[in-house]
């Protein structure tokens, strides 16, 4: 038995296809969960105690269950309750609101993480709730929450596999086709092992240069 690179050469349209699908699933679900987990962070923060408990037993629940589960409940339950979405949008719905569980306990982390003497101080000069968020807790909470926010991103990239599932016509679905069609099952997982490689290294380089500049910035801000 040999390594086939002909399976792939000859199936590349279809290869980057699916490649094409997978990142851009992942970047939309990484963007909505961020923004997302962000406003969750926010209401729990500032929207009283059953805000926040109410929040975070629904933030306990997607933590607590595996994304597979979930993602079956949109698609296959969705109907159930007027919800019909086709693989893709639905994908996209359930591994954002996945994503935002995490990325507000991210958030919320790092509100937590600020001196509380800097928002008093804030109120005492008069500034609004959205004014404390813009100036104060934002700017602070940046570099403390990058480097978790960068691997939830990683995360998130690496889930979308589970969306061939649903038949969402990602890299797994395309390479997995490919597989049983030829018998080319170790080609077709290298593929998809290179491919996650290769965007996981190209992610954390880009997460390590965005906490240097942000550390240099704050540097020559102090």
């Amino acid at each position: 038995m040999t390594f086939d690179t002909n399976v792939i050469f000859s199936n590349l349209p279809e290869i980057l296809n699916g490649a094409w699908v997978t990142i851009l699933i992942w970047i939309v679900t990484t963007l909505a969960a961020a923004v997302l987990g962000f406003f969750v962070a926010v209401a729990r923060r500032f929207g009283g105690v059953l805000l926040d408990r109410a929040f975070g037993i629904v933030i306990a629940v997607l933590r607590g269950t595996p994304f597979l589960i979930q993602i079956f409940l949109v698609y296959y339950g969705g109907p159930f309750v007027g919800l019909s979405l086709d693989p893709i949008p639905a994908g996209i719905v359930g591994l954002s609101i996945y994503g935002a569980a995490y990325f507000s306990e991210i958030f919320r982390s790092g509100f937590a993480a600020v001196p509380k003497g800097h928002i008093e101080a804030g109120l005492c000069v008069g500034l609004t709730q959205g004014q404390i968020i813009r100036r104060i807790l934002l700017p602070e909470m940046t570099m403390l929450v990058l480097p978790p926010s960068v691997n939830m991103t990683i995360i998130l990239m690496k889930e979308t596999a589970v969306l061939s599932i649903i038949t969402v016509p990602e890299l797994t679905a395309t390479l997995s086709a490919i597989g049983s069609q030829q018998y080319a099952f170790v080609e077709a997982l290298f593929v998809l092992a290179l491919f996650y490689w290769v965007l996981v290294e190209i992610t954390g380089w880009l997460g390590h240069l965005a906490e240097t500049k942000l550390t240099r910035f704050r540097f020559f801000n102090i």
